[in-house]
């Protein structure tokens, strides 16, 4: 059964590639993605259930894995990729109304959105560190298209930048991936088993733990690449900036996750092996730094779509931080905020998009008076904005409270830097966005109704898990917590 279920969630986004690759330049193209989005959400939620109810599965001769940590992810993963499928429609068409984008364009848009589903998902759920890799590669091959496909000057150099850049991460990935056989090979033998995480996990205690230090190094720069963390993260404001909406809103709230649940399985296996702090140590430090340097730079962004990408560089340093401080609390803290982060911050992605289509600029300068044109787009930018800045009762505000109070009691000297770095953005952030939105203007309404439902929906879903969390999945949490070492 569970094989079945797995190949429907994976099955669909390929068959929705292929059928928009050939049918993409149709007038119906655009519900034709939102409708195989929905559906791949409806096959993650039956696995997620499946798994909740049974524990973690295996499935096609080992080669995927379902527990209760990357089900999460993938439940997540589904739902934001079905409800930018959505905001999709009316977004991109607009875009080409005003030129921005041919049919051809439009055509490579739906059918690599597909594919990139598709690719996120393969790596959440397979078994294989090897396939994992290839997943990882194959996510950034899509992104590519996707980030340059306005084919300005800015976005092929951003496309290029992002793949030259994630090239070498992804590279430096794969020899850490090849040391991790290495120490494997010695203590399962030759053949797939070794990269396979199940056997590795079985038998982390044997394996050699000088070789699979190395090997944590390598993997965590080289997915750290994809995470954005300082300094390996240089591409993500340009790519954000320089891509469609959309596209900045499944980098920032899905793809980003993706690569640290890739970190978070190395790590697991470097535990059993050294009984050190070892890969905690490193995490913390790339995660603090990450913390640190984005909010400085925040206080220097004109773009609006750079400032938020430099947020989501703070966000994911924070989330880092906490997975490697350890232990349920710090780990069941992350996960909500890997949550919270990837909902509000979409929903941010997706404001700034309406609030840029009308404008016909990026520059926060130029951009004034959102609240006067569509009070509905300037209510959900401001709402996500306090939102992603932590204030209560929003979801993120729970998070960022449990993070700093476990710093507070395991690492204390963390606590003044995260606190000044916090404090930072959120004086950069709110003092950029307060004139945005409140400010005065000249400008005319909107001509056109904004797709504003994914907004509050994940707005208000945010805010429920600040108010409330179900006791189902707080237990779905616990549970996922405890599989990573929490």
């Amino acid at each position: 059964m569970i094989d079945l279920q797995l190949m429907a969630l994976l099955l669909t986004p390929l068959t929705g590639g292929l059928l928009l690759a050939a049918f993409g330049s149709r007038s119906w193209a655009a519900e034709l993605n939102s409708l195989m989005s929905f559906c791949t959400f409806v096959a993650a939620v039956v696995l997620t259930m499946r798994v909740i109810d049974s524990g973690p599965q295996v499935a096609f001769s080992e080669e995927f894995f379902i527990d209760q940590f990357n089900v999460f992810l993938v439940a997540l993963t589904a739902f934001v990729a079905f409800t930018t499928s959505l905001f999709s429609r009316p977004y991109m068409r607009i875009e080409q109304h005003h030129g921005k984008l041919s049919t051809p364009m439009l055509h490579l848009y739906y059918s690599m959105y597909q594919l990139f589903t598709l690719a996120m998902l393969t790596a959440l759920t397979s078994n294989n560190m090897g396939i994992i890799w290839v997943a990882m590669e194959a996510a950034t091959l899509t992104t590519v298209l996707l980030v340059s496909l306005y084919r300005t000057p800015a976005s092929i150099e951003a496309a290029w930048k992002y793949f030259i850049l994630c090239g070498v991460g992804i590279a430096l990935a794969l020899f850490g991936t090849i040391l991790l056989y290495f120490a494997a090979e010695r203590v399962l033998g030759e053949g797939g088993t070794a990269l396979l995480w199940t056997h590795l996990n079985q038998v982390k205690g044997g394996l050699e733990p000088t070789v699979l230090k190395l090997a944590f190094v390598f993997l965590l720069v080289g997915y750290g690449t994809k995470i954005g963390l300082v300094p390996l993260h240089s591409w993500l404001p340009d790519a954000h900036a320089e891509g469609p909406t959309p596209v900045s809103a499944v980098l920032s709230g899905l793809l980003l996750n993706v690569a640290l649940c890739a970190v978070m399985r190395s790590k697991v296996l470097v535990d059993g092996s050294l009984g050190t702090h070892f890969a905690g140590n490193l995490m913390m430090g790339f995660g603090l730094l990450s913390v640190v340097v984005a909010a400085l730079f925040l206080s220097r962004q004109k773009d609006i779509k750079r400032m938020f990408a430099y947020s989501s560089i703070e966000h994911m340093g924070l989330i880092t931080f906490a997975f490697g401080m350890g232990g349920a609390v710090a780990t069941f803290a992350a996960m909500l905020h890997m949550t919270v982060h990837s909902l509000t911050k979409s929903a941010i992605f997706f404001a700034v998009g309406h609030a840029v289509q009308k404008t016909g600029t990026q520059q926060m300068e130029n951009i004034r008076g959102i609240l006067q044109i569509s009070p509905t787009v300037g209510w959900g930018l401001m709402l996500g904005t306090l939102a992603i800045l932590g204030m209560p009762p929003f979801g993120v505000f729970a998070s960022e409270f449990l993070i700093i109070t476990t710093a507070m009691h395991d690492y204390p000297w963390t606590t003044p830097i995260l606190l000044i770095a916090l404090g930072i953005a959120f004086a950069a952030i709110f003092g950029k966005v307060q004139p945005i939105v409140f400010g005065e203007t000249t400008a005319h309404r909107l001509p056109h109704q904004p797709a504003l439902i994914p907004v509050f929906a994940h707005l208000l879903i945010v805010l429920i898990l600040g108010l409330y969390m179900p006791r189902y999945l707080a237990d779905w949490y616990r549970q996922a917590a405890a599989l990573l070492g929490g």
